[in-house]
């Protein structure tokens, strides 16, 4: 192992020898890198409303903020992990931190939605380096699976702990200046993590057998992407617009000329050759299908207290804490039950609670701001998603020979990671289309002035019900606003309906999908020691 001032040293390979130079610091490194890129992930969800005040967004134009950081994320994390092993990780994670910096600087000085974008691209691309950089640093300098499982827990702590008070982070500082203020918090945050990395963190690589996979990202990237564009446009302009049809066809093209790309390269960035195992397919379905009903549920949210509620930033966060805040808690005790009860019961368990919350969702009055209603179908929701998060991993793991462990193990974060990218498109895809038919149906009906019904029907075909809904009393179209409320609540109560139909698919996927297989079980330590969310884009390394 290379060491930042370039002397090499040789761990030894007893497992619970003392621990390597640099570990201390290493730990705490990436830790707090770790916290920082899951803070520029979650900040946007309790600004959604703030955003479309100021920036006077429409529906699509949100889905596409949490949509960009996703995006990113998945492209490039693979890549990432690869970079990181080639050149250094403590460099990766630098690199990635001073990205969300630089993504944050714009987001803080965005005059429009459309620079706001950008920033969240940015930020996306940061903490797709941020994540697998920072987990395969600390098993770098861990000696021992029991060392590496305790690093490795610790770390998903900061993981899980940036997701749940990212959104309260947000709310409070918007209260005291504006939302521009938050993206300002994140600036120093990220700034003081990378003088942390820079000073504490040890440098490490694995350059051997690794290489980039230059024509399997450009065609994966530019797919996803064109993809992702016709489902999140689709509702607005049409989805028989020649735009949406050609992004939906051109990426359909590119997206089957990767999976060729990758069944003939070297050194691919997706194994295709691991789904040829029923138990690995089954659950990689039900983690994209899964997490695109668990962010689906919180972008919903967002949006239902945000825009369409225009609620203070504050009380949008306190859900998200219920959403967010069981994986970060519940650690101890998934660890210990997924010792004891098979993942693929866990799985689910935790899918069928996350699909009874969003059932629960389905019957939120739009007309209510309360919170109470929030509170039992985010817990079970919050709840869920701790069981199924490591659990994921664990099957994985479990459904594979040992040597391809740490490439199933980054097939599946990425593709969990798909599924949070989906998540939000296919809410805004699902509620938009929903509340925007609602409001052309209701609109002829409504008994308005003509001046106003025209106003109302313009500002609608412009930004959709979103726009109406928005519109300051007194304003020609603003006598629509209740129709809009009404439009868009049952827009979103279809978008639960939908999240809660697709956490059901999963757990019937993973209750019916693995009958009859018999999947291989590791040792204690060796499942411990990969169970929590890694987010890691390489191989896992062997034991040290």
């Amino acid at each position: 192992m290379t060491l930042s001032n370039g002397t090499t040293t040789s761990p030894g390979p007893t497992a619970g020898a003392a621990r390597t130079p640099g570990y201390a610091g290493t730990l705490a490194a990436a830790c707090g890198a770790v916290f920082v890129a899951q803070v520029a992930n979650a900040l946007p969800v309790s600004l959604n409303g703030l955003f479309q005040e100021d920036l006077h967004t429409h529906g699509s134009q949100l889905t596409w903020i949490t949509a960009a950081f996703m995006i990113a994320v998945v492209c490039f994390e693979f890549t990432f992990g690869v970079l990181g092993d080639l050149f250094g990780r403590r460099k990766l994670v630098v690199s990635g931190t001073a990205l969300v910096a630089a993504g944050s600087t714009v987001a803080a000085l965005a005059p429009t939605v459309q620079v706001l974008w950008i920033g969240a691209a940015l930020n996306g691309l940061g903490a797709g380096a941020m994540f697998p950089g920072s987990l395969t640093a600390i098993t770098a300098v861990t000696r021992g699976m029991r060392q590496r499982a305790h690093a490795v827990a610790v770390w998903s702590g900061f993981l899980s702990a940036g997701a749940a008070v990212s959104p309260l982070v947000g709310g409070m500082f918007s209260k005291i200046g504006s939302w521009r203020g938050s993206f300002w918090v994140l600036v120093g945050l990220a700034v003081v993590s990378m003088v942390l990395t820079l000073i504490l963190a040890t440098e490490s690589k694995a350059p051997e057998g690794r290489r980039l996979d230059v024509p399997g990202q450009i065609t994966f990237t530019v797919g996803l992407v064109l993809v992702l564009y016709g489902a999140v446009e689709g509702p607005e302009s049409g989805w028989t617009t020649l735009p949406v049809i050609l992004a939906f066809t051109f990426g359909a093209v590119f997206l089957a000329g990767f999976a060729v790309v990758e069944l003939g390269a070297e050194s691919p960035i997706f194994d295709l050759t691991l789904f040829r195992n029923r138990a690995f397919t089954v659950s990689s379905v039900a983690a994209v299908i899964g997490m695109i009903a668990f962010l689906g549920a919180c972008f919903a949210t967002s949006m239902w207290m945000g825009p369409v509620q225009h609620q203070d930033p504050i009380r949008v966060a306190i859900p998200f804490l219920l959403l967010q805040g069981p994986a970060f808690l519940l650690i101890p005790v998934i660890s210990r039950l997924l010792h004891r009860v098979a993942a693929s019961w866990l799985l689910t368990a935790g899918f069928a609670l996350m699909a009874i919350g969003c059932l629960l969702f389905t019957r939120l009055d739009v007309t209510d701001p309360g919170l109470g209603a929030f509170v039992a179908p985010a817990l079970l929701i919050g709840i869920g998603f701790a069981l199924t998060v490591s659990s994921l991993t664990a099957v994985a793991l479990n459904s594979v020979p040992l040597k391809l462990a740490g490439m199933a193990s980054a097939t599946t974060n990425m593709l969990r990671d798909l599924g949070f990218a989906l998540g939000p498109v296919v809410v805004g895809a699902v509620a938009l289309s929903n509340a925007g038919s609602a409001f052309a149906a209701h609109l002829p009906g409504a008994n308005l002035p003509a001046g106003q019904l025209a106003a109302a029907r313009g500002t609608a075909e412009a930004g959709g019900p979103i726009a109406v809904n928005s519109l300051p009393p007194g304003t020609p179209g603003s006598a629509a606003h209740g129709l809009a409320l009404d439009a868009l609540g049952s827009g979103y109560n279809t978008a639960y309906l939908v999240c809660g139909v697709a956490a059901v698919v999963a757990a019937a996927l993973t209750a019916f999908g693995m009958i009859g297989l018999h999947t291989r079980r590791p040792d204690e330590n060796e499942v411990s020691a990969l169970l929590p969310p890694d987010h890691d884009g390489t191989p896992e390394p062997a034991p040290l």
